[in-house]
């Protein structure tokens, strides 16, 4: 019941619908520019939160940030890009750390999930920074909480499906996002490539990474480097699906 002098909050839309939505659009409009990307300003609150050191109060404000900068991550895609730098990598990769509670950790894993969908050269940036070894250390070890040992198993069934090619990764990724936008959408997607291309070391290096993919074969055998019962996750996934078809992640 609502109470006088209170309003009612607006039905919530489905993201199908959301490119039709006027707020939306300007929303999407906003993130073209780096002085209004909500992502960036995340990432920096992050640094901010994580050089705080670690309390309770501070601890739920590192979780918030972290569900805001996935859900901005996921609607608008071309952000993602910001993650091929491997300083926003590592910030992720350092918030795995043991030390941290379980809520940040499981939290952490959904973040860099979405900072790896439809992006390769995210993926390739994940595996210099060993990645692999953070996730693994971290499934292996007896302190880790069952809750962050779910969400660890659920991340290997993703890492492990195949990748796409992308000849221009923004535009794939967010299709529908950049229809919206027409020209512009492009521009977004245009500023974002110089961005990455000048900060992982020019042109060349920044096409080869960002179209580079691996299969599952080869992503098997880099995972078995750390751990020994990739075979099973493999044909799990192959066979089932692995918890995706249940709707996990």
């Amino acid at each position: 019941m609502i109470s006088q002098g209170q309003q009612a909050s607006p039905p919530s839309k489905k993201l199908a619908n959301l490119r039709d939505d006027p707020a939306f659009r300007e929303f999407f409009k906003l993130q073209q520019s780096f002085q209004c990307n909500v992502a960036i300003r995340l990432i920096s609150c992050l640094e901010r939160l994580m050089g705080k050191g670690s309390n309770g109060q501070n601890d739920l404000l590192i979780i918030s940030t972290l569900q805001l900068l996935q859900g901005v991550l996921l609607l608008h895609t071309p952000s993602r890009e910001l993650f091929a730098r491997e300083i926003h990598m590592n910030l992720l990769l350092d918030l795995l750390d043991p030390c941290n509670c379980p809520a940040i950790q499981s939290s952490t894993l959904l973040t860099l999930v979405s900072t790896l969908l439809g992006q390769p050269g995210n993926t390739r940036t994940f595996e210099s920074l060993d990645g692999l070894l953070v996730i693994t250390a971290l499934f292996k070890s007896r302190s880790t909480a069952r809750e962050v040992k779910m969400k660890l198993v659920e991340f290997l069934y993703f890492y492990l499906m195949p990748e796409t090619p992308q000849v221009q990764p923004q535009m794939s990724a967010s299709a529908s996002n950049t229809a919206v936008l027409g020209g512009r959408g492009r521009e977004l997607v245009a500023a974002f490539e110089r961005n990455r291309r000048e900060t992982i070391g020019g042109v060349d290096k920044a096409n080869s990474e960002s179209s580079q993919t691996r299969n599952t074969e080869e992503k098997q055998k880099m995972l078995g480097k750390y751990l020994g019962n990739v075979d099973d996750l493999v044909e799990d996934l192959r066979e089932s699906g692995g918890p995706f078809m249940g709707g996990a992640l």
